[in-house]
């Protein structure tokens, strides 16, 4: 009778195991020709078991996949990793003046959870500029995005929720209006930040409180041909807080370099900021007397351990 218990248990927990281990998957592959276990990214999301303490690779072979994804808030340790950045399109085309949808509501990819990463794709806002778009929509915290494209035109990407952390590395983002805006804290590393009209690129709103909001460091920012008249900042909310640190700024930014959004008052608030900048946009003598110009000392306050403090350790690249 026990060699009978003994077997059985052993044929449960073999059972049980085995279960796990087909929902315990480190890769899952989605393709739109069928040869992933997906043909739809948001199914790939779907079958994610909730607070993994393992990462999981959702592998997204080459393709358009027209869809409007949420990454929920009880997904976590999840990589979206595309083929090929130019050639893995996420994209949808909602804006805000359709159905009177409201800006928040238009993303193409909604992200809740924390510990996600992207790399290697693009996600795309595609409406026509009739509107709002937002590409990309972020609500959770230690977020990264390495050697991906964000493509739209006003409102590109919303960094939502005070008192999160992104990371925005090699990436190349382009927009019309205020194409970068929230209360998020992000540093963007070598990215390529590409205005489509003469407007203003970035649009903080960042928490009085918080002491980073958007960092730019080591980045280009480049424009069509026509563009010749672009801000790089108004503010969202009064504290504002918008740093460029060695960028190399082109002829399109205008020499006075900020804006206040049609109210003096944030001028006594908005905390915008530049060092060490260079190209024929990052001249300073006619910069508007409310920004600042950063010290060799300030600026070195500038780094991952201070702007993403708590989760330094988070940070990839040391």
């Amino acid at each position: 009778m026990k060699k009978v218990i003994r077997i059985t248990l052993s044929l449960l927990f073999a059972c049980a195991f085995s279960a796990q281990a087909q929902t315990q998957q480190d890769t899952i592959v989605v393709s739109r020709d069928g040869t992933g276990q997906y043909r739809n990214i948001q199914e790939a999301v779907e079958s994610v078991r909730a607070f993994m303490d393992y990462t999981v690779t959702i592998y997204i072979k080459n393709g358009l996949y027209k869809e409007k994804i949420i990454i929920p808030s009880w997904i976590k340790n999840v990589q979206f990793v595309g083929e090929d950045a130019e050639k893995t399109i996420i994209t949808w085309d909602d804006h805000a003046n359709i159905d009177n949808m409201g800006t928040f509501r238009t993303y193409t990819v909604r992200v809740d959870a924390n510990d996600i990463t992207f790399k290697d794709l693009t996600i795309e806002n595609n409406a026509a500029p009739l509107g709002q778009a937002v590409a990309l929509h972020t609500e959770g915290d230690r977020l990264m995005f390495i050697n991906c494209r964000f493509l739209g035109n006003q409102d590109t990407i919303y960094t939502g929720r005070e008192n999160t952390h992104l990371l925005f590395t090699n990436c190349y983002i382009e927009g019309t209006t205020d194409f970068i805006f929230g209360p998020a804290t992000a540093l963007f590393e070598r990215c390529v930040i590409h205005s489509k009209r003469n407007s203003y690129i970035t649009a903080a709103s960042t928490p009085a409180n918080v002491p980073f909001g958007y960092v730019f460091k080591g980045c280009k920012l480049t424009a069509d041909p026509n563009v010749t008249k672009v801000h790089l900042g108004r503010p969202w909310r009064p504290y504002a807080a918008t740093a460029f640190i060695d960028c190399e700024l082109g002829s399109h930014i205008r020499p006075d370099g900020w804006n206040n959004w049609r109210n003096e008052a944030n001028e006594l608030t908005a905390r915008y900021s530049e060092f060490g900048n260079t190209g024929p946009g990052a001249s300073t003598t006619e910069r508007v007397k409310w920004s600042k110009q950063l010290t060799t000392k300030e600026a070195l306050q500038y780094n991952p351990e201070k702007i993403f403090k708590n989760t330094a350790n988070w940070y990839p690249y040391k």
